[in-house]
């Protein structure tokens, strides 16, 4: 992949009224200005031209607006251009075909950001930002997406690296005075400043769960006896015929996933074979399944049918066990208080079928949740596992540091262990601190004599 190369590619999804072909590169301004028919050479960045693009026959082939943009004032700090035009597919294969005929090439996936993140206009973090602000699909999702890529999470780990640094730093100036006794900073102090840095790690780190489940979902388990319902609950809860329902008993035998909102709040359903003795080879896999599903699932929902028990299954002392009744319907009026007011326990009567009590239910999944419908983005809140393990391994060596200083272990060792934490929280942003950012802070901050 050659970053000098000038790339074009289609910017929005195929099939729009609209399209908008996207120029990045040295030569993007004069590439784009070779068919179109005003000249772009003196344009300013920010600038709306509006005329008529060519195709490699020199032939008019639509009107078109372009947006000039120029280095470093663009999304990927290059030279820029963005050519809208009309969505039709003939227009925008000539238009791309005409641009590398003059000069450009195919943009890979991901090129722009990645030029992006190389002339230093996103960091790592604020470019994977990027791909889940494009993947958001609910409010809290978006919110987070975007408070990373404007910055918030990466200017917490500067803040972070800053104070790591000026602690490695006074070590490290220490040991160029190792033969004089000399400390130049108070102990006390110094070890009150790892334990303020540790705390933050630390919350950041433990975010991971409540971000985790706000982007990918809540992962809620359908546990029951066969023919209790559940796959008739499921399509209740997505609103859509996702599950094939039949009285036949074992006739879901695979894992049946799909996701919905409520209130806000993305949840992940999971519809598993019904559990009981068979002999049926392909059953027995599918329950083994359902098993294996109920131990990843945050929320379980226990279903049973009126007059039934429930399955005698043991579930882990910190997942969340909703007890379902369904087709009470058969027993108990639409208008029963079973279904329309909160039960004092965790036990509701519900009709699937009909949605009777279906309200309470999803309220109760909501309100066991423990996840906000509207995220307080106040706190930068961790969705990606590559920070997530960046995290917990800085976490790590800052407590190895900790541990070593309070042990009095010679200072060369603590200083290592505080560089090893800086080195895993560059790795979330892409951000090493160096040797040589070391000394300019020595000598900035810590100039002794003159």
């Amino acid at each position: 992949m050659n970053t000098q190369d000038t790339i074009c590619a289609l910017a929005t999804p195929p099939g729009g009224a609209i399209a908008i072909v996207r120029v990045s590169g040295p030569k993007a301004i004069s590439i784009t200005d070779s068919i179109f028919s005003k000249s772009l050479d003196k344009a300013e960045g920010y600038t709306l031209h509006f005329g008529q693009i060519k195709d490699m026959d020199g032939k008019e082939l639509d009107e078109v607006l372009v947006s000039v943009f120029r280095a470093p004032h663009s999304y990927t700090g290059e030279d820029s251009t963005e050519i809208s035009c009309h969505g039709s597919s003939y227009i925008v294969k000539n238009l791309l075909e005409s641009l590398i005929w003059t000069g450009a090439r195919q943009a890979e996936p991901g090129e722009y950001t990645m030029r992006a993140f190389m002339n230093g206009k996103l960091d790592l973090s604020q470019a994977e930002a990027v791909a889940d602000l494009i993947a958001s699909s609910s409010q809290a999702t978006h919110q987070m997406a975007m408070s990373q890529m404007r910055g918030k999470f990466s200017q917490e780990l500067a803040d972070l690296q800053g104070q790591l640094l000026q602690l490695t730093s006074l070590l490290e100036l220490e040991l160029d005075f190792n033969d004089q006794n000399v400390e130049f900073a108070n102990r006390q102090q110094l070890f009150e400043l790892m334990d303020k840095v540790e705390q933050h790690i630390s919350q950041l780190s433990d975010s991971f769960q409540v971000g985790n489940a706000i982007k990918n979902g809540i992962p809620v388990a359908i546990i029951g006896a066969p023919n209790a319902g559940k796959s008739t609950l499921l399509n209740a809860l997505v609103g859509e015929d996702r599950a094939i329902v039949s009285n036949i008993q074992g006739t879901t035998r695979d894992l049946i996933e799909d996701t919905t909102q409520i209130d806000g709040i993305t949840f992940r359903f999971i519809d598993t074979a019904g559990i009981r003795s068979t002999q049926n080879k392909l059953e027995r896999m599918g329950i083994e399944r359902s098993i294996q599903a109920a131990e990843k699932a945050k929320i379980i929902l226990l279903m049973t049918e009126y007059n039934n028990s429930f399955p005698e299954i043991q579930f882990r002392d910190d997942q969340i066990v909703l007890q379902v009744i369904n087709k009470c319907d058969v027993s108990l009026p639409s208008t029963s208080y079973l279904f329309h007011r909160q039960p004092t326990g965790r036990l509701y009567h519900i009709s699937a079928a009909r949605g009777y009590g279906m309200d309470l239910l999803r309220q109760a999944l909501v309100r066991e949740s423990s996840l906000p419908s509207d995220l307080d983005t106040t706190h930068s809140v961790v969705t990606n596992v590559r920070h997530y393990n960046a995290l917990r391994q800085a976490l790590q060596a800052l407590r190895r540091a900790k541990q070593a200083f309070a042990d009095q272990t010679p200072t060369d060792l603590v200083a290592e262990d505080l560089r090893g934490c800086l080195h895993h929280l560059g790795e979330i942003t892409g951000s090493e601190i160096t040797s040589e950012d070391v000394l300019h802070n020595i000598f900035h901050n810590f100039c002794i004599g003159k």
